[in-house]
């Protein structure tokens, strides 16, 4: 008998409509956990901007007063380090720092060494406004299935009965 290289367990290459078929089959299931992955994302925002408008505030001073107490390292944050936080230009945070110390929810101190810096710390008023929403953005997050969170979080999977048909992966 002749030596065949496809012997010993060995598969033959896969033909190219097999391939194709193979990638199409990854593809398809990518698509579908990217698409449950947004759709459970934007879930969860729709939440958080209703959440916001409920406390008085819109999402992007939410995100604001999020920024100033989550992302620095401090009790201030500059402006620019605001920007990058939400994502935003620097002028657009500098407009909705503006408008949040109007409202008494962020307060703003030039820097004594350099008069361009601005630091921007939280209102006693922000801060109790932003302890509200945390507490409901806390309770939004144990809700999500684990499978949206990860693994090695807090978030429980809830049973197959009350989940949304869509939302099954």
């Amino acid at each position: 008998m002749r030596y065949n290289r496809y012997c010993m367990g060995k598969r033959p290459p896969l033909s190219h409509d097999d391939l194709v078929e193979r990638t199409s089959a990854v593809s398809r299931g990518i698509v579908r956990r990217l698409a449950l992955f947004r759709f459970r994302l934007r879930k969860f925002l729709r939440f958080s901007e209703q959440a916001a408008r409920s406390c008085g505030l819109t999402p992007q001073q939410y995100q604001l007063l999020l920024g100033i107490a989550g992302f620095t390292t401090g009790r201030n944050a500059t402006i620019s380090e605001l920007a990058e936080f939400m994502q935003k230009r620097h002028n657009s945070v500098v407009e909705l720092v503006v408008r949040a110390v109007r409202r008494g929810l962020v307060r703003k101190e030039r820097d004594a060494a350099d008069r361009r810096c601005v630091f921007v710390s939280l209102t006693s008023r922000g801060e109790a406004v932003l302890m509200k929403l945390v507490k409901l953005h806390a309770q939004e997050i144990r809700r999500l299935p684990v499978v949206f969170l990860g693994p090695g979080t807090r978030g429980r999977k809830l049973p197959a009965k009350k989940r949304n048909v869509r939302e099954r992966a």
